[in-house]
């Protein structure tokens, strides 16, 4: 666990921190691309941090993976590459740059370290983790097989290196329902979401068998929650995450990966959308399309929100928190994961 205060003191010697108006009107280029969801005041206390990492990425030949769901002076402000968990790591793999710094939660930080293992892989905070990747072990992968002997086992890339390790082959959310229909058995196991594996259920002729586990953020909703909102917010479109529990994806107008949902508003365009997934989605994204009001509820991820400007200015400054993966795991998981990739681009996705 970081010592805050420690921290603290130590960028404090090193970099103007302070609030800066100055500083503010000096990227105010970058500020236009989240000024519908970030304060003056706000961008004001950002903005040295931004100048400062931005800076020192420079210095130390590194690049930010910034996710989706990660906020929006995070996400606008000093990330590089921005995307779903798998494109980063496809990123990861690709980029010049020595020193990568995750911006997300660590089954991310893993999955670009098994990707590109010459690299120095940083995780701002090393308690940024994910329900669902810590909801399954790779004795639970066995604890599959055995039910289901001969099933091959497709495993979401929000997982461990440890269970990709264990697994047939990854899949993400854009392509679980192809994944699964690639595969030569009638059964198939999917680990470890279970409502992206009813959601696909519904769509394939095969039988999908799955494990019990769940993302804090998606389950939250409820098919009761969308119609209440539906009647007090007419004309509003209701768009899904398929880590939704099945009711809400089927009361959605539409259901799609982190991508998918994306490219939908983009060429739609409603005129109101209510993204059924992470808060910062719609933040991100707010001031490409001015003329989509996103409205809420949202829920937040606890882990999501551990990442802020000032852990990616730290460990950019010490080179703490670094990832490792044993060779021997990274080896195994990377076969799963390669294996989805030749399969999709096989499949032409």
């Amino acid at each position: 666990m970081l010592n805050i205060s420690r921290v603290r003191t130590v960028l404090a010697d090193h970099y103007d921190l302070e609030p800066s108006q100055d500083c503010a009107e000096a990227l105010e280029s970058t500020y236009a691309r989240m000024s519908r969801v970030v304060t003056p005041p706000d961008w004001i206390t950002f903005a040295p941090y931004v100048r400062a990492i931005n800076a020192l990425k420079q210095e130390r030949n590194a690049v930010i993976l910034g996710h989706n769901y990660m906020t929006p002076e995070i996400f606008h402000g000093v990330s590089d590459f921005v995307g779903d968990s798998l494109q980063l790591a496809m990123k990861a793999s690709e980029v010049e740059a020595q020193v990568i710094v995750q911006a997300g939660v660590h089954f991310m930080a893993e999955t670009s370290k098994i990707l590109s293992p010459e690299k120095t892989v940083l995780m701002p905070d090393m308690d940024a983790g994910c329900s669902l990747a810590e909801s399954i072990t790779a004795d639970g992968i066995e604890e599959m097989r055995a039910k289901y002997p001969g099933a091959p086992v497709v495993t979401y890339v929000n997982t461990t290196a440890e269970v990709k390790a264990a697994s047939d082959i990854c899949c993400t959310s854009s392509n679980a329902l192809q994944i699964v229909n690639a595969m030569e058995s009638d059964t198939v196991i999917m680990t470890p979401d279970q409502y992206l594996a009813q959601n696909i259920a519904n769509q394939t002729h095969k039988k999908v068998v799955y494990w019990p586990g769940s993302c804090i953020v998606h389950e939250q909703y409820t098919a009761k929650d969308l119609r209440e909102f539906r009647e007090w917010n007419p004309g509003t479109e209701l768009i899904a995450h398929p880590e939704c529990p099945p009711d809400v994806v089927a009361e959605a107008d539409f259901s799609g990966s982190t991508s998918g949902i994306l490219k939908y508003v983009t060429d739609r365009k409603p005129e109101k959308a209510l993204l059924i997934t992470e808060c910062s989605m719609a933040s991100n994204i707010a001031d490409q399309l001015p003329e989509v009001e996103f409205v809420g509820p949202c829920n937040m991820c606890p882990y999501m929100k551990k990442i802020s400007l000032e852990k990616i200015l730290w460990v950019l400054h010490s080179g703490e928190n670094e990832v490792f993966v044993d060779p021997s795991v990274a080896e195994k998981a990377r076969q799963s994961v390669q294996a989805m990739i030749d399969l999709s681009r096989k499949l032409g996705l």
